[in-house]
C-alpha cells in the first residue's frame, strides 16, 4: 500500500452482461494531485468514474482510501469518505440562487429552529467564494441566469467545500467556449495552489490537460495503457496515441482529439 495516495484501485473489472467495460484497470492518485484521464468515447471512462464514486461495484479488484482497503456501497457512502463527483449536469437547481445552490444538502439552520439560516448561508457562500476567486454577479442570482462556465464554477467550488478529499470532474470543460473554459482552468489551478484537494478530470482536449494536469492516464479498451508525467509527454504524443487506436481499427478520425 502507498499511504501517499489519497486514492487507488487495483485490478478493477467491470461487465454489464456480455460487455466488457473494464477488464483490469489500476489507477493511483496522489494527495494533491491532478490526474488527467483521457481515452476515446466507449473506453470506460464513465464505468471507472462510477465505481470510483460509489455509484456502480466491481466485479474484481479492490479499492484504497489513503492506504487502506474500503468498498463503496454507495453515492452516499463515498460522499461521507470524502470523495465528490461534478458530472456534466451539474446537479444544480436551475431556480434557485447561487447561495441556496452553494449549500444543497449542507443548509445551515437557526440554533433553535428548523428555518433555514439564509444570512448565514449568505455569508458562507460569498466568503467561499472569494476565497476561490469566482466572479458572479450575485450570490443572490438564481443559477440559471448564469454562464455555463460560471455554473461550473459553483458546482466545483460546492465540492471543494464539502471537506471533499477527492474530485471527480467529468468532462468539466464539454461544450464550453474559450472564455469559459479559463474560468473553469483557473479554478482548478487555485484547487491545486490549495493542495488539499486531489482531482481526476476527464477531458478530450489534450492542451487543457497538459496545461492543468500533473500526470495523465489514458484508458484503452478497459485498460490504462498509459500512465505519464505531463512534463514527459505533449498535445502532440497524446493526439497520436489516440489516432494510432483509430488507425488499427481502420478508423477515419481527422480529429482525434475534439474540441
Amino acid at each position: 500500500m502507498n499511504g501517499d495516495d489519497a486514492i487507488r484501485a487495483d485490478g478493477l473489472a467491470k461487465h454489464f452482461g456480455p460487455v466488457v467495460a473494464l477488464r483490469d484497470v489500476s489507477i493511483r492518485l496522489g494527495r494533491g494531485e491532478i490526474l488527467g484521464l483521457i481515452g476515446d468515447n466507449g473506453a470506460g471512462k464513465s464505468t471507472l468514474i462510477k465505481i470510483l464514486t460509489g455509484f456502480h461495484q466491481p466485479d474484481a479488484g479492490q479499492l484504497f482510501l489513503d492506504g487502506e482497503p474500503v468498498t463503496l456501497r454507495s453515492v452516499s457512502d463515498a460522499r461521507q469518505r470524502g470523495i465528490e463527483t461534478v458530472y456534466q449536469d451539474l446537479a444544480l437547481i436551475n431556480d434557485l440562487p447561487v447561495f441556496l445552490n452553494m449549500s444543497l444538502k449542507r443548509e445551515l439552520t437557526h440554533r433553535k429552529t428548523p428555518f433555514l439560516d439564509k444570512r448565514a448561508m449568505r455569508t458562507l457562500a460569498r466568503e467561499r467564494l472569494s476565497e476561490m476567486a469566482i466572479r458572479i454577479p450575485s450570490i443572490d442570482t438564481d443559477v440559471a441566469l448564469l454562464s455555463g462556465g460560471q455554473r461550473q464554477a459553483i458546482a466545483v467550488a460546492r465540492a471543494v467545500f464539502s471537506d471533499a478529499k477527492v474530485i471527480l470532474l467529468d468532462e468539466p470543460l464539454a461544450a464550453m467556449g474559450v472564455k469559459e473554459s479559463l474560468v473553469i482552468l483557473d479554478l482548478i489551478r487555485e484547487v491545486k495552489r490549495r493542495g488539499d484537494v486531489s482531482v481526476i478530470m476527464i477531458a478530450h482536449n489534450y492542451a487543457q490537460i497538459v496545461d492543468v494536469c500533473d500526470r495523465v492516464n489514458l484508458l484503452q479498451h478497459g485498460r490504462i495503457t498509459y500512465d505519464r508525467a505531463v512534463g514527459s509527454t505533449s498535445v502532440q504524443e497524446l493526439t497520436e496515441l489516440i489516432a494510432s487506436e483509430y488507425r488499427q481499427r481502420g478508423i477515419s478520425h481527422d480529429d482525434p482529439a475534439p474540441r
